[in-house]
Formats: C-alpha cells, sequence, structure tokens
C-alpha cells in the first residue's frame, strides 16, 4: 500500500475557495482505480494550512492518478490558490499496530 500525503499553503482568502473544491472533487479522487481512500486534515497552528492523505493500492495506481485528466484538472485549479510551495511525500505502509484495547487500560 502507498500512502501519498501532500501538505499545501493557501492564501488565507482562498482557503473557503479550496474547501469548496475538495468537497466537490474528494469523491471523483476516491473513486479513481486503485484509490483506497482520501482524507483532508488542517494544521493545528496555521488555518490555512492543509495536508492530503491518501492511500492507493500500488504506486502504479498513485502515477496513473497523477498522470491522470482529473488529477490536472483539480491540481491546476488548485495551485493557483497557494501562497507557498507545495510539499509531498510517497510512503510505502509497512505495518500498523491495532488500537489497544480499552479494557487493558
Amino acid at each position: 500500500m502507498v500512502i501519498r500525503i501532500v501538505k499545501m499553503e493557501f492564501e488565507k482568502t482562498k482557503v473557503d475557495t479550496f474547501l469548496e473544491m475538495f468537497n466537490l472533487n474528494r469523491s471523483k479522487i476516491a473513486g479513481f482505480e486503485g484509490c483506497l481512500g482520501v482524507e483532508l486534515h488542517s494544521s493545528m497552528d496555521a488555518p490555512n494550512i492543509f495536508y492530503t492523505y491518501s492511500t492507493w493500492k500500488s504506486e502504479q495506481d498513485l502515477e496513473m492518478y497523477r498522470h491522470s485528466d482529473l488529477f490536472k484538472q483539480i491540481w491546476g485549479n488548485t495551485k493557483v490558490l497557494f501562497s507557498n510551495k507545495p510539499e509531498a511525500w510517497s510512503l510505502l505502509k509497512l505495518e500498523s499496530a491495532p488500537p489497544a484495547s480499552a479494557e487493558g487500560n
């Protein structure tokens, strides 16, 4: 499984525009072949910094999305709202631990 994290910093006056665009497109992204889910997170310290966290079946699936017309359209409309250069990381998920049981605490 591949995890893709993208950090985006927006002009403060463009945050609402970004949130509207994300809400319009999140189901399209999540429905893209190979996508296992997409989440949006916000910084606790800066209300204009957001992170997308998406999971993909494989690196090939992520690359298919990154070269798709859907991505080009979404990214083209999003990048004009930035106040800073975005950052992105692709990670391979190796392990995870289930939450601790409430009984053992």
